[in-house]
C-alpha cells in the first residue's frame, strides 16, 4: 500500500551516488555512552515534556572485503572526567554514563585491537561525545579528520588551555586530514571516495564545526542501499522531519505514542497541530546558534540530510537518535545491519521521534500550549 500523507510529497532531488557493485560490511556500535543535557540551548521551540537532548553516541564499525576494518566515531571515553571540560559539566548537572571503551567493546568480539587490527578510526568532529579515547588504540590506528581540523583544534590540552581535544589523542599516531575534490558530490555535499572503489565516501558536512564530516556507506549494490552516518551534522530527527519530500503521513503506524492505551495507530493531523507552524511538511525544530559554529552554514547541512532521509534506500542515523536503543530497534554489533532493506529498518525507526512530542499533543487536545519560544536565537 502507498503510504498517504497530509500534503503531497515531491520528489528529492537526485543523490547521483556513482555507480558501483561494491559493498562494505556496516555494524552499528552502542557505545554504551548515554547522556542527557538541556535541549533549549541547542534546538527551539521547546516542546511542552520534551525539555532533554538524551541518548546514545553512536559508533560504526567498517569493515572493507580487502582492508582492515576503519571505525566512524568512538563515542564517549570511559574516564571522561578526565577531559579539561569536566568542572563544566558538573556544575551544570549534566548527565554523562559511559560503561566501556569502544575498544573494550571489539576486544571482547576478538578484535585484536592492541595487535593493530583497526586501522583508522574517523572522527566525524572534535567533540568529546565523538572522539572517545584513541590512547586505547595502538600508535599504528591512524585518525581520520575533515578539512581545516588542524588549524582549528590543534595543539590539544594541557599544551592549549582551551583545547577540548587532549594530547594524548594524538600522540605517535598519524592525523590524516581529508581533501575533498569538489568535482564529486553526493546530494549537495561535496565527497571523498575513501576507498577509491564507491563503497564508502565521507562527505563535507560543515556548520555545527569546523570539518565536521559525515559517512555513506553502501551496504547493497542490487539494488543500491545507503547507511548515512550523520554525526553531529542533526542531533534529533525533528530537525531534518518532516519536509516538502517527506510530509507527516496521515497515520503513523505503529504509534510513536507509549502512553495511550490502544496506541495502534497515531493521526498525523494531531502531530500537525503540535507543530510550530502547524506544517506538515517543516520539520519541528530550528537549530539556534548555539548548536552552530556557523548558523547558516548548520542549516543548509541540515537540509540536505532531509533530501537523503526522502531517499527509501538511504538509512539516516544521527550520533544521538535516541529512538533506535532502548529498547533497541535493530541488532547492533557484533551484527551486521546491511539487511537493514529488507527488515525495513528505515520504515520502522522514521517517524518514532514523534514520540517526544505526546505530553504536547495531550497539551493541544486539552487546548493548551504545545510548546514555548526560549531566549535562545535561531536567526
Amino acid at each position: 500500500m502507498v503510504e498517504e500523507y497530509l500534503t503531497s510529497p515531491k520528489q528529492p532531488p537526485p543523490l547521483n551516488v556513482p555507480k558501483s557493485d561494491n559493498v562494505i560490511k556496516v555494524s552499528v556500535i552502542d557505545s554504551t555512552s548515554r547522556l542527557s543535557i538541556p535541549i533549549n540551548r541547542l534546538l527551539q521551540p521547546e516542546y511542552k515534556g520534551k525539555d532533554k537532548l538524551q541518548g546514545p553516541c553512536l559508533s560504526f564499525l567498517i569493515e572493507h572485503p580487502s582492508r582492515k576494518p576503519i571505525l566512524f566515531d568512538l563515542g564517549i571515553r570511559k574516564d571522561w572526567q578526565a577531559l579539561p571540560q569536566y568542572p563544566m559539566w558538573k556544575e551544570m548537572k549534566w548527565y554523562i554514563n559511559v560503561e566501556k571503551d569502544v575498544a573494550t567493546i571489539l576486544k571482547e568480539n576478538g578484535v585484536d585491537v592492541d595487535g593493530g587490527a583497526i586501522e583508522s578510526v574517523i572522527w566525524s568532529h572534535h567533540h568529546w561525545d565523538h572522539v572517545g579515547d584513541p590512547s586505547t588504540f595502538p600508535g599504528s590506528t591512524e585518525l581520520v579528520v575533515g578539512p581545516g581540523f588542524k588549524d582549528a583544534h590543534l595543539p590539544g590540552y594541557p599544551q592549549r588551555k582551551e583545547a577540548t581535544l587532549l594530547e594524548t589523542d594524538f600522540e605517535n599516531r598519524s592525523l590524516r586530514e581529508i581533501s575533498f575534490d569538489k568535482q564529486l558530490k553526493i546530494g549537495r555535499f561535496n565527497a571523498f571516495d575513501y576507498f577509491g572503489d564507491g563503497s564508502f565516501y565521507l562527505l563535507d558536512t560543515p556548520g555545527h564545526t569546523v570539518a565536521h564530516i559525515c559517512g555513506l556507506a553502501r551496504t547493497s549494490s542490487n539494488p543500491d542501499t545507503f547507511i548515512f552516518m550523520g554525526g553531529d551534522a542533526s542531533h534529533h530527527g525533528g530537525e531534518f522531519r518532516p519536509t516538502q519530500y517527506l510530509p507527516i503521513p496521515k497515520e503513523i503506524k505503529p504509534s510513536p505514542f507509549r502512553r495511550r492505551a490502544g496506541g495502534h495507530v497515531c493521526p498525523g493531523d494531531l502531530l500537525q497541530k503540535v507543530h510550530r507552524k502547524g506544517a506538515a511538511d517543516e520539520p519541528f525544530y530550528l537549530v539556534t546558534t548555539n548548536f552552530a559554529h556557523d548558523k547558516k552554514v548548520a542549516d543548509w547541512t541540515i537540509d540536505g540530510l532531509g533530501e537523503f532521509d526522502a531517499h527509501e534506500n538511504v538509512l539516516l542515523l544521527v550520533a544521538h537518535d535516541d529512538v533506535v536503543v532502548d529498547p533497541a530497534q535493530f541488532e547492533f554489533y557484533p551484527k551486521s545491519i546491511n539487511d537493514w532493506y529488507e527488515k525495513s529498518v528505515a520504515k520502522k525507526i522514521k517517524w518514532l521521534f514523534l514520540g517526544d512530542f505526546e505530553e504536547a499533543a495531550e497539551a493541544k487536545e486539552k487546548g493548551g500550549d504545545a510548546f514555548a519560544w526560549g531566549d535562545f536565537k535561531v536567526e
